[in-house]
């Protein structure tokens, strides 16, 4: 991880999957990170190519020139669970003026990925993260450290804004960004 990214995660105070049943009795866990305040050009968004659930390989950078959200989480996940019908109205809202989703899953097998997906019938993009320690892959090289976390990608590639847990200023955010689409 660069040392960008380490230090704005660093700042971050949340739970792990092994925690998540301590979610369940503790109030919504939500933080904001803005960037602006990160230099000029920003902090680039890491590349990474996963497989989505058809096998197929997906990689950021496939959607530069577009605004993606990334949406790390996890079937187990109570709050990720939660924001699901918002981020589908969200996402039916602006997809087709340019928005794309890429559901990224930590914590779930396979199995459990694939079902929650389909159970969830998630419309957009989701990929499976196979590592298991959350300092490997693109887990780590975000510097994930609870679920939900949100990245929203400007469309040359950099890090627009972080929001982990569900807070009605992501949907916000992504209104005011598309009102002049």
């Amino acid at each position: 991880m660069n040392s960008d990214m380490k230090k704005l995660f660093l700042a971050l105070c949340l739970c792990l999957p092994a925690t998540a049943p301590l979610l369940a009795q503790e109030e919504e866990i939500v933080e904001i990170v803005d960037l602006e305040d990160e230099g000029e050009d920003g902090i680039v968004a890491p590349d990474f190519t996963l497989k989505d659930i058809n096998g197929n390989d997906v990689s950021l950078s496939d959607y530069l020139g577009s605004w993606v959200v990334l949406d790390f989480w996890g079937s187990w996940c109570r709050y990720c669970v939660q924001g699901i019908p918002d981020m589908k109205a969200i996402y039916a809202k602006y997809h087709d003026k340019g928005l794309e989703f890429i559901g990224i899953d930590y914590g779930d097998t396979p199995e459990q990925w694939r079902a929650a997906v389909e159970r969830f019938a998630l419309p957009w993009v989701n990929v499976y993260s196979a590592a298991q320690n959350p300092e490997q892959g693109v887990i780590g090289e975000y510097g994930i450290q609870g679920f939900p976390t949100k990245f929203v990608i400007d469309p040359t590639g950099y890090v627009y804004e972080i929001y982990v847990g569900e807070d009605p200023a992501f949907y916000k955010l992504l209104d005011d960004i598309f009102s002049n689409f």
